[in-house]
């Protein structure tokens, strides 16, 4: 899909010129005060108060340094493009070895089962609790890939095609790098009550968006390496 080339650039340059018009303390140089400096606890106390979540790291990941994640997106995505790449030219394996036990058939599909229910609640409640998006998405793609062993490969991949995971896997980057721009360019949404589901502004929005991406990309890079590598 070549459009979708073009929006990564375009997203990219309009990433870039709104970095070069912040100042370097960000939107808002006016929220910094020396006394968090004093020691790690208020350093703390004052991230959970700005961001509005109870989970400093998503704080910081998704708000204090957010530039870095976008940047940390891209590079997996670029990941996700070098596989494709490097294995273009590529002979598919003739044998593809699965598991055929049904004990661990049963074992596979159970922990994938609950693999998929913890990158649900990370990805909801990673800003109130250890977790986030990028933990979601891990969580995701080994729910994939435990039912990728146990699978038709074909059927895999079939269901890859037809659920257009790979145009949904590049929306919802571009989705992600549109939302961090009104986040750098200063848009915030309402912050909310702490400790709540729907607070954090745009925080829960970029943890759903992360998980998203990793695990539809796991999903791309899982089938590449079994029709190529094989599981064994």
């Amino acid at each position: 899909m070549k459009w979708f080339k073009w929006l990564y650039i375009i997203a990219g340059l309009a990433f870039v010129g709104t970095m070069l018009g912040l100042t370097p303390f960000g939107p808002n140089p006016g929220h910094l005060d020396s006394s968090v400096l004093v020691s790690d606890l208020s350093l703390v106390e004052t991230i959970v108060k700005e961001t509005g979540v109870p989970n400093a790291v998503s704080g910081i990941i998704f708000q204090n340094r957010l530039y870095d994640t976008v940047f940390e997106v891209v590079v997996f995505t670029l990941a996700i493009m070098g596989v494709r790449f490097l294995l273009a030219n590529e002979q598919p394996s003739c044998t593809i070895y699965q598991f055929t036990d049904q004990p661990s058939i049963v074992l596979a599909r159970l922990g994938a089962t609950i693999a998929a229910l913890i990158a649900v609640e990370l990805a909801i409640r990673g800003h109130l609790s250890p977790g986030g998006g990028f933990a979601a998405g891990v969580a995701g793609g080994t729910a994939i890939g435990l039912v990728a062993i146990t699978s038709s490969s074909q059927r895999m991949e079939a269901l890859y095609d037809r659920w257009r995971i790979a145009q949904w896997e590049k929306i919802s980057v571009l989705v992600f790098m549109g939302l961090a721009l009104l986040s750098l360019g200063g848009l915030a949404l309402p912050t909310g009550s702490l400790g709540t589901l729907v607070s954090g502004g745009w925080i829960p929005w970029f943890n759903l968006l992360v998980a998203i991406k990793v695990a539809l990309g796991s999903w791309a890079a899982v089938l590449l390496f079994i029709r190529y590598r094989g599981l064994l």
